[in-house]
Formats: C-alpha cells, sequence, structure tokens
C-alpha cells in the first residue's frame, strides 16, 4: 500500500504540469502568499467563467515579460554588457501572452464592464510590477513563476470543464490555428492544451530567472 502510494506521489512529481517552487526565503513567501490572495479574488469573481477569467487576466499576463525585457535592456545599456538571451526570452513572453489574449478574446467576447475591468487591472498592475522589479528583479520573476503555476492549474480546471462536456468544445479561432500550427479541425480543447503547455513554460523559465538573479 505505501510504495503504491510512493509511486503515485512519485508520478505526480514527475508530471511536468504539477512542478512547484517551494517558497524559500521571504521574497519568495511574500510573492507566493500574493499570488494565493490573487487567485482567491479571481475565483471569486469569475468563479467558472474561465474564458472570461483567461481574457482579463492574459491581459496582465503579458505584462511582466515587457517590463523585464526594457528594464534589462536598460540595464544591459547602462553597464554595456549584453543581455541579449534574457531580453528576447522576456520579450517573446510577452508576446506570446499577448496571443493567449487575442485569441480568448474571439472565445469568450469579453463585456464592456471586463473590459474596463482590464484598463484598470492592467494600469495598476504595470506600475506595481515596474516598482517592483526595479526593487526586487528575483521576486519579480518568483512572483511571475506562481502566476504562472497558478495559470497551469487554472487552465488543466477550464480543460476538465470541456471535456466533461460542462463547456462546449468550440472551434478554434483561426488566429489559434495560425499561431499553434493547429489541424484545421481543431477545437478549443486543443487551443487550452497549447496554451497550458505555454504557460508550464513560462513558469520554469521565472523560476529559473529567480534563482539566478543578478
Amino acid at each position: 500500500m505505501n510504495e503504491a502510494l510512493e509511486a503515485s506521489s512519485q508520478a505526480h512529481n514527475d508530471d511536468p504540469l504539477s512542478k512547484h517552487h517551494t517558497p524559500s526565503g521571504f521574497s519568495d513567501r511574500l510573492a507566493f502568499r500574493l499570488t494565493k490572495l490573487l487567485r482567491f479574488f479571481a475565483d471569486l469573481f469569475f468563479a467558472k467563467r474561465y474564458g472570461h477569467r483567461a481574457v482579463v487576466l492574459e491581459t496582465v499576463a503579458a505584462v511582466p515579460g515587457m517590463v523585464g525585457g526594457m528594464i534589462r535592456h536598460m540595464r544591459s545599456l547602462r553597464r554595456m554588457k549584453d543581455d541579449r538571451e534574457a531580453i528576447h526570452t522576456l520579450l517573446e513572453e510577452a508576446e506570446n501572452e499577448r496571443m493567449h489574449l487575442l485569441t480568448f478574446v474571439q472565445i469568450a467576447q469579453p463585456s464592456f464592464f471586463e473590459r474596463m475591468l482590464i484598463l484598470l487591472a492592467q494600469g495598476v498592475f504595470f506600475t506595481s510590477f515596474l516598482f517592483l522589479y526595479v526593487v526586487s528583479g528575483r521576486t519579480a520573476h518568483r512572483l511571475v513563476g506562481y502566476f504562472e503555476e497558478e495559470a497551469v492549474y487554472s487552465y488543466s480546471e477550464y480543460l476538465a470543464e470541456v471535456d466533461s462536456g460542462r463547456l462546449e468544445n468550440v472551434n478554434a479561432p483561426q488566429i489559434a490555428i495560425d499561431y499553434w500550427k493547429l489541424p484545421a479541425d481543431a477545437t478549443l480543447r486543443d487551443v487550452i492544451i497549447a496554451v497550458r503547455n505555454d504557460e508550464a513554460g513560462h513558469r520554469d523559465v521565472n523560476h529559473q530567472f529567480a534563482d539566478n538573479y543578478s
């Protein structure tokens, strides 16, 4: 019995979609607690409206990569040292998150209220994250790593709703088919899996940036 439980636990830990960085130190715990607080409010507001949740949160998710890339670009100029790989990685992350947004806008069709919420959330988050990155780039990347852990979890929940039939498995928008090079008959399920894989990649990259930040 214990061997079966250990095997099950090991399989779970080996699952790339279940990876979690255990907080270590004050900045990690701060980033983790803030992420859980924001998750609580997101769950409260959106409940199981996963498409609408994706639209609002992907608008915010596209901010960190752009902010991080911008600050590292300016730092590279000041120090006169190359940081090309990190800058490009962060800017590609921002572009990828933007494509997530443009995809889910076509699927969920956000309301006027949600569009106003996006304006507010983006303005507040951009300013706050810029300040955080200037003060502690390590904490900023750790925060994004935890954000992406929650994104992977949310998209797994979204996928479960589609697989159960509680949400219609509609056709994938053409923008998603073109961007991820999906089959012509791709569905929402295929899109969710592609986006979830992207978020898992961003999670790992940002935790790595936090571990090696200098």
